[in-house]
Parts: C-alpha cells; sequence; structure tokens
C-alpha cells in the first residue's frame, strides 16, 4: 500500500471539508471576539481598559505550559502517523525504545497530552471562578469563556476519536488499510485544533 493514497480517500476528503466548515465557525467567533473588544475598549476601570484589567487575571506561565503540551501532543500524533504509513501498529522491543514505537505508543502519549491539556484548562476555569470571575461576570469573561469552552469540546471530541482508533487496532486481527486511513484522518483534526489553539492563545493570553 502507498501512505499517500491515503490522502485521496473520500473520508480524508471530508474530513478536509468539514474541518473547513470548523475553521469558518472560530473564524465568526474570532470577529466576535474583537468586535466586542472593539465595543467596549471604551470602558476603562481606573484608567485601564476593560480588557487589560480582565485579561490580568488569566494565568500566562500556566497557559503557556498547557499550550506547550498541546504543541508537543500534535508533534506525537505525527509520529503515531508515520508508524502507521510504515504498518508499525505496536512498538518492536521495549518500551523504553522509542525508536522503536509503534502508532500505539504514539497515539496513546497523544492522548495523554491532550487529557492533561484538557485537566490544565479545567483547573484555570475552577480558579477563575473561585476568584468570581464567571461566563456571566463580563463581556470579557463571556468571551473567554465561550471560545476556549468551544475549543476544549474540540479537544475531547479529538480523545474519544484517537480511543476509538486506539480500540479498532485491538479489536482487528490485522492492521488494515482503513485503520491507516482512520489514523491519518484523526491527525488532521488533532493538528487542526492544535493550530486553532495557538490562535486562541495569541489572542487571549498575549495581545491584551
Amino acid at each position: 500500500m502507498n501512505p499517500r493514497t491515503a490522502h485521496v480517500e473520500p473520508v480524508a476528503l471530508g474530513t478536509w471539508i468539514w474541518l473547513a466548515s470548523d475553521l469558518m465557525f472560530f473564524a465568526a467567533l474570532f470577529a466576535a471576539y474583537f468586535m466586542i473588544r472593539e465595543v467596549t475598549n471604551g470602558q476603562a476601570h481606573g484608567g485601564q481598559s476593560l480588557w487589560s484589567v480582565e485579561s490580568s487575571h488569566l494565568d500566562f506561565p500556566k497557559a503557556l505550559l498547557n499550550t506547550l503540551v498541546l504543541v508537543l501532543s500534535s508533534v506525537a500524533c505525527q509520529m503515531g502517523v508515520l508508524a502507521a504509513e510504515h504498518g508499525r501498529v505496536s512498538r518492536t522491543g521495549s518500551l523504553n525504545r522509542i525508536g522503536g514505537w509503534g502508532m500505539r505508543e504514539w497515539y496513546t502519549l497523544t492522548f495523554v497530552m491532550g487529557s492533561i491539556f484538557i485537566g490544565g484548562q479545567v483547573a484555570e476555569y475552577a480558579t477563575l471562578i473561585s476568584e468570581h470571575h464567571s461566563i456571566s461576570s463580563s463581556v470579557y469573561f463571556s468571551a473567554f469563556f465561550l471560545a476556549t469552552g468551544f475549543h476544549g469540546l474540540h479537544v475531547t471530541g479529538g480523545l474519544i476519536a484517537f480511543l476509538f482508533v486506539l480500540g479498532r487496532t485491538y479489536l482487528a486481527r490485522t492492521f488494515t488499510h482503513e485503520q491507516v486511513v482512520s489514523a491519518i484522518v484523526i491527525s488532521y483534526y488533532w493538528h487542526f485544533v492544535d493550530f486553532v489553539w495557538i490562535i486562541l492563545f495569541t489572542t487571549l493570553y498575549i495581545l491584551k
């Protein structure tokens, strides 16, 4: 099997089309965010804009660490794709020998790192809510929770998809072409949520 043929599969093409429509959704979300920011720019507290005051409550170092985890999970995901394209569904040799890892090991690592990211996001939510910053406390936090919440749902959907792909490798007797395609398609999705988060992180945590 030529791995490149997986890219022309109908399911892969359908995924690209769906991701393009999903990108439009996030683009509309970003547009709404910047529009609200512009409209409320005149609302000041102690000489500072509302956006400046509210964004100061975010934990930039922890968010940066969480972002790094998600970015590295995308690297692990791609390593899993390379293993799948070469027919390596499971590791050869010891678990400590990373060079011999197969798709299962790389995708399991991706799943763990994605779960850590979600855990970090939930922890930040808990901290903000404990400080009385909720989705209804201000227009800024309404935008923050909506944007990051929708992204978090996408990440959670990706984690479920990884479990599905991994489960199929254990239930099937052989590693089939369809499983390779599934592995590649989920990587498209995962890279997409990673890309969207980088934009979100830049917008919410850096462009204050």
